[in-house]
């Protein structure tokens, strides 16, 4: 048996083939993201889902490409875990770019890279190897343009009052807005990244608004400016694009790239149906 997992930060999804590439079942688990995770964490969420541990001693091989992946210290941190739990199984960990890379990219072109969901990331693939030109320090630090950087900034713009009163009159009525449950999820919870995340979907259900436009394309702009032109050949090949943050504002980003004179490649939600395709040629 063989498993192909794409994780995010907020989610994981699996699917599991067996050697002729046919489709034995899928499922869904908590986002497994070793920065933010520790070894008992990352246990107990593979523990919580009967699919795969009922499973684990079946499983030949495991490709994992998960958000947080981007270190030797953290692509080796997981595998241990995982050549623990799934004790039969070849591991390979990968970061999440490679899985955007193969799922928009089939024919294996020169491109561009991105993901745009709860974190954010580029990188330049030459038909073979992703190359980065800077390390992510993550969503603290960086993130441009992903879900946790949206949300933080409707939750500043809310509690600053810069938040139009007509806006922020449905942003009390969708989220609990109490400073102490904000605080509490940011310094006691674990994934604070995919908390900050979960206020993205406001700002994509609003988007036609004056305000949330202007908000959106100008972090479109920083992460086109921070991220895809460190890249000198990017406006030579497309800039394809991964997460849900790319998909919902896909007509925002086509614009934005359109007018840095960028072309917008594939856009894709999640990359797992690709992945499919690409592990049963491979």
């Amino acid at each position: 048996m063989r498993l192909i997992v794409d994780s995010g930060s907020t989610k994981a999804d699996w699917i599991a083939l067996d050697d002729k590439g046919n489709k034995l079942f899928t499922t869904q688990s908590l986002g497994l993201n070793p920065e933010v995770l520790d070894k008992k964490e990352v246990l107990e969420r593979l523990e919580d889902r009967f699919d795969i541990y009922q499973n684990r001693k079946a499983v030949t091989h495991l490709f994992f490409y998960g958000a947080g992946c981007g270190t030797d210290r953290m692509k080796n941190f997981l595998a241990d875990i995982f050549k623990e739990f799934f004790t039969n199984a070849e591991v390979v960990v990968k970061e999440d770019t490679y899985a955007a890379a193969y799922a928009t990219n089939p024919t294996n072109e020169k491109a561009i890279i991105s993901i745009l969901g709860t974190g954010s990331n580029c990188s330049y693939f030459d038909g073979e190897e992703l190359h980065q030109k800077i390390q992510s320090l993550g969503y603290m630090a960086m993130d441009d343009c992903s879900g946790n950087r949206f949300g933080r900034s409707l939750i500043r713009a809310y509690h600053f009052g810069k938040m139009p009163q007509h806006l922020a009159v449905k942003f009390e009525k969708e989220y609990d807005l109490d400073p102490d449950v904000i605080k509490h999820h940011l310094y006691k919870e674990p994934n604070p990244n995919a908390y900050l995340a979960t206020f993205a979907k406001f700002l994509i259900q609003h988007k036609d608004d004056e305000f949330i436009n202007v908000f959106v394309k100008k972090a479109m702009q920083k992460f086109i400016d921070n991220y895809i032109t460190q890249f000198e050949n990017c406006y030579e090949i497309p800039v394809h694009f991964v997460g849900s943050i790319a998909f919902y504002l896909k007509d925002e980003l086509k614009t934005v790239l359109e007018q840095n004179g960028l072309q917008l490649g594939n856009v894709l939600r999640r990359p797992i149906d690709g992945l499919i395709e690409y592990h049963k040629l491979n």
